[in-house]
């Protein structure tokens, strides 16, 4: 009987531990929960995030790709407008080099009234400078509209960025080319007296000159001057002619070219109706990274539907190019002596699919837009092999060829140069890559801040002496 007795004692205290610990553990749990989501922790620990979201939607087929594009876009831009202080240069500097006079005192035109108007031709894919003053200028007479994404400030503390305008590209294409000995010697004297000016300037002696803006689209503008403003935001085309300790993408912009051929308004061309296969047509022999031209030159000519011929803006070449690029399905931008030029912009506007080989081409605006939706990219050594680049793009079906021509007309407008400017066109777009930039100026005018108060040592404007490599970043 003691021994029965002794059997069910243990066994109910068996029983009763284990349902202690059985009710104590669900309560830990629920109490544990409770907490977690009444806690005042990010709510993106609990759901996906926004970019996750927009990426299953989009494979679920339950959002439009342009429409998800403004949702990246609006959160990666502060809703805050970009405050820049322009300084006051001489007109020597910039529209005097469009032979305007100024009137007194003023250094700017009234363009109220009158707008120095740009030389066209191939001038005009280096423009970005022209474009970017008359929006700051602009900015003063068009009210506080919800689409403006920089507002020109008179007093340089209330500024996020200063912008120097120097028309650089123009003064390199106006004046250094024709009669290089002699107007060389000139462009070297304003870079001089522009350098000489700046750093005299508070603002950059109060941020060593990290928190400007520089202009220098044409690869051989700013060539004398490039070193000692190095600290600046430059913007540019590519990197292609800087030294990696002067320019590169962690603080630089690249900005795109403006095309030179015609836009093609109402485009109702087709997979079918656009009868070339790949075009091409410029120049073949060219320097440094441009020798892929040649390569391909020579593998490509006598291809079925393939047009791969010299050309150039003279006698009608951009007329040509642009009912070519009309009539094509898949144009190439190959390196030249540079990694970029205008023919990827000139190929956009002309809805023709690009196909990009250049390993060095950097991009505008990357870090909002994805180029695989509308571009092909090959390496340059899969590109010299035999074969490879034409069976690759005849391997494109008529649906995925279809899908990157319908998205070539969505994004085109991001490249298209307005004054005034207009929603989402190249002069807000380069507005918001510079706002994108802000955090790394910030934290670097901040460390430089550091012994503000303990050291008088002047800014060593020397450009750093390591060497960052260009894939670096």
């Amino acid at each position: 009987m003691a021994d029965r007795s002794s059997f069910l004692l243990g066994f109910c205290c068996r029983n009763s531990l284990f349902y202690w610990l059985t009710v104590t553990s669900i309560l830990f749990l629920l109490s544990s929960v409770f907490m977690l989501r009444t806690s005042r922790w990010p709510h993106h620990i609990f759901r996906n995030s926004n970019a996750n979201i927009i990426y299953d939607n989009l494979n679920a087929g339950r959002r439009s790709p342009s429409s998800c594009e403004r949702v990246v876009t609006g959160q990666s831009v502060s809703k805050s407008v970009l405050k820049v202080f322009m300084y006051d240069l001489p007109a020597e500097f910039h529209f005097g080099l469009l032979e305007w006079k100024p009137e007194g005192s003023n250094v700017w035109p009234d363009i109220r009234t009158k707008v120095p108007s740009y030389p066209g031709g191939l001038n005009l894919q280096h423009s970005i400078e022209y474009w970017l003053t008359l929006d700051l200028l602009f900015s003063e007479y068009s009210g506080s509209s919800s689409s403006r994404i920089a507002l020109r400030v008179r007093n340089s503390s209330e500024a996020d960025v200063i912008f120097v305008p120097f028309f650089s590209s123009l003064s390199y294409n106006r004046i250094s080319r024709s009669k290089k000995q002699e107007k060389s010697i000139y462009d070297k004297n304003t870079q001089d007296k522009l350098v000489e000016y700046v750093v005299a300037q508070k603002e950059w002696k109060r941020s060593g000159g990290i928190d400007h803006i520089v202009m220098a689209h044409h690869p051989n503008s700013l060539l004398f001057a490039r070193n000692q403003l190095w600290p600046a935001m430059f913007i540019l085309s590519d990197f292609g002619r800087y030294s990696p300790n002067v320019a590169n993408v962690q603080k630089d912009i690249i900005a795109p070219y403006r095309h030179i051929v015609k836009s093609f308004v109402n485009d109702t061309s087709t997979y079918d109706s656009r009868r070339i296969l790949l075009y091409f047509q410029g120049a073949i022999y060219r320097k440094d990274g441009g020798i892929i031209r040649q390569e391909l030159f020579y593998l490509l000519k006598d291809e079925k539907d393939v047009h791969f011929t010299f050309g150039s803006i003279n006698r009608g070449g951009v007329a040509n190019a642009t009912l070519g690029m009309q009539a094509s399905k898949f144009c190439l931008n190959i390196a030249g002596d540079t990694p970029s030029s205008n023919r990827l912009f000139d190929t956009i506007a002309s809805h023709c699919v690009p196909v990009i080989v250049s390993d060095e081409i950097e991009l505008p605006y990357e870090d909002m837009l994805d180029y695989s939706e509308f571009c092909i990219f090959v390496r340059t050594s899969d590109a010299v092999k035999d074969k490879f680049l034409i069976n690759l793009i005849r391997g494109i079906s008529k649906e995925k060829w279809t899908r990157m021509w319908l998205r070539l007309q969505e994004v085109e407008k991001y490249f298209e140069y307005r004054y005034p400017s207009g929603d989402n066109d190249a002069v807000q777009m380069i507005w918001k890559s510079v706002a994108n930039k802000l955090p790394a100026v910030n934290l670097k005018l901040n460390r430089h801040r550091r012994y503000a108060h303990s050291s008088n040592a002047s800014v060593n404007r020397e450009p750093p002496k390591f060497v960052v490599p260009h894939n670096f970043w």
